[in-house]
């Protein structure tokens, strides 16, 4: 059973800003990096929050294949988009600046677009979308990642599970957030499941063989050694429209290589040729669309308000009691969570603890 404890949000603020620091991570990026898997937690989405503070941030410093520091190239730009070279840093500092000058660029000419390539992780993409809605525009964002889906009709791992994520701005207290993979579930959720000892539903990964696997912790290893693959959205095959979500991911895969002239498919898989580590070299892209060079703000939000509100006060089906819209349901978990602090299972203590003892943080653990 998943039994969790709650700490506070100021606790995890600081324990993470800590660790970053003492890996070499500057304060300032430290700062963004803690407050960006805080935010997947807010948000419920414990698969890219504090949960991967360790073993995708602290331990691929350590293993050399992801720098503290960030240096950023800017290696083109014009008035309304550029073109960055992460370095191999981290990923959520360069996403950070990344949207913030697409943003910037947005408020000058209506529109702003930043591709950035050779990057890392950049943990929840939502974060950057909201970015963008809070400043009253369209964000867009996405990412690819080492290869997890296969093609439809296929069975090999080529495409990453690619997030195509929307930030929209609304009258209301929360902003539509579209942030979901385009695969049926994303590597994160099955570490989660791995972690907890729970199985991966049915359907959702597929063998060589073409059967459905369900061990979460051997599909880690199978994902890693090609032996399984995730399935786009839709599912296997055509029947239920799988080719929808393989054609989406394709998309997040072009847009994230070919406008930085990045790496793709089976070059992002995080070992060379001779299967030994190596920095994953992803690459993203972040669109800044402002309502202001449209019809404006204000009836921008308003519209997109209504629409939003006509749907949920649409007819339920039979037994169910509510209808959600994109980042409602989010939204619902950070006014549970703003005071009850943050869930860790024993898994994250665990990492907790070791990065403690570990870094030499000497912090003390409410746990």
């Amino acid at each position: 059973m998943d039994e969790r404890i709650y700490v506070s949000w100021d606790f995890i603020d600081d324990f993470m800003v800590s660790a970053f620091r003492k890996i070499g991570v500057p304060e300032d990026d430290a700062k963004i990096c803690s407050e960006i898997l805080m935010e997947s937690d807010r948000r419920g989405i414990e698969s890219h929050g504090v949960n991967r503070f360790k073993p995708i941030y602290i331990d691929r410093i350590k293993a050399g294949i992801q720098n503290p520091q960030t240096k950023i190239d800017i290696l083109r730009e014009t008035a309304t988009t550029a073109v960055f070279d992460a370095n191999d840093g981290m990923g959520m500092v360069a996403s950070y600046k990344a949207m913030k000058l697409a943003i910037e660029k947005a408020k000058k000419y209506g529109m702003g677009m930043v591709a950035v390539r050779n990057s890392t992780h950049y943990g929840i993409a939502g974060y950057y979308a909201t970015m963008a809605s809070d400043a009253g525009m369209i964000g867009i964002t996405g990412t690819n990642a080492r290869p997890s889906i296969a093609p439809t009709f296929g069975v090999e791992n080529m495409l990453g599970t690619n997030p195509l994520t929307f930030g929209i701005p609304t009258d209301e207290d929360f902003p539509f957030v579209l942030d979901c993979a385009t695969s049926i579930t994303q590597r994160g959720k099955i570490e989660y499941f791995a972690k907890i000892g729970k199985d991966t539903p049915k359907g959702m990964v597929v063998g060589r063989d073409g059967l459905a696997k369900t061990d979460s912790k051997q599909i880690l290893k199978d994902l890693v050694n090609n032996q399984a693959a995730l399935a786009p959205l839709g599912g296997i095959g055509e029947e239920l429209a799988g080719y929808k979500g393989y054609g989406y991911a394709t998309v997040v895969e072009i847009l994230s290589a070919a406008l930085q002239a990045g790496s793709f498919l089976k070059m992002l898989s995080g070992r060379d040729d001779e299967g030994k580590l190596q920095p994953y070299h992803l690459g993203h892209f972040f669109i800044a669309i402002d309502t202001e060079a449209f019809m404006g703000l204000d009836v921008f939000k308003k519209t997109t308000g209504d629409i939003l509100r006509a749907l949920r006060n649409s007819e339920k089906a039979p037994g169910e009691e509510k209808i959600y819209t994109a980042g409602e349901k989010e939204y619902l978990v950070w006014l549970e969570r703003k005071d009850k602090g943050v869930p860790l299972n024993q898994a994250c203590i665990n990492d907790i603890k070791e990065v403690n003892d570990v870094l030499g943080l000497k912090k003390e653990l409410p746990f």
